[in-house]
């Protein structure tokens, strides 16, 4: 090899070598924008994750993060235990029930006899009537349990049942 094909290189190198150079310059500069930008976004998640903790060290606010979360934790499950209560205590309260007016004698005017029904979850409760008439009014309670009542149900009282047994819940 020759000096002047050696120098022709050299020119070729330098011709192809400054683009080339010119590239990696430009690429290192976004790359330290980029990162700038970045090491200022987590500096101030830093700022507002340390807020009011006084100097304090990035271990000791986890501790106090994590006895919360323990605290936190505990209320849960006195809570579900409460709510398991309340549910057991709403199966025995009354959450069906069927009402039925009716005309207890003909001469008697309007719908003013009645009766209900007034069952808990597990079909347990009781038969409330009212006959009413002219000259005086009778008031029955009749105890139901599992659907069923072992005095006799009139008509009416069977309806008012049969209402509550299909009714949704209150």
């Amino acid at each position: 090899m020759n000096i002047s094909d050696a120098a022709g290189l050299i020119g070729r190198f330098q011709t192809t070598a400054i683009p080339l150079l010119a590239a990696v310059v430009a690429l290192q500069l976004f790359l330290l924008i980029f990162l700038w930008l970045r090491l200022n976004t987590l500096s101030k998640k830093y700022t507002t994750f340390m807020a009011g903790s006084a100097g304090g060290s990035l271990e000791s606010r986890l501790n106090e993060l994590l006895s919360g979360l323990e605290q936190e934790a505990k209320k849960n499950e006195e809570l579900r235990f409460a709510v398991r209560d309340l549910q057991q205590t709403c199966l025995n309260m009354i959450q069906h029930v069927g009402i039925v007016r009716f005309n207890a004698f003909p001469d008697a005017g309007s719908d003013l006899s009645f009766a209900i029904a007034m069952l808990d979850e597990h079909r347990n409760g009781f038969v409330f009537s009212s006959i009413f008439g002219r000259d005086e009014s009778r008031v029955y309670a009749k105890p139901i349990h599992r659907g069923q009542s072992e005095y006799h149900l009139s008509q009416e009282e069977k309806q008012a049942l049969e209402q509550a047994t299909k009714a949704k819940k209150i």
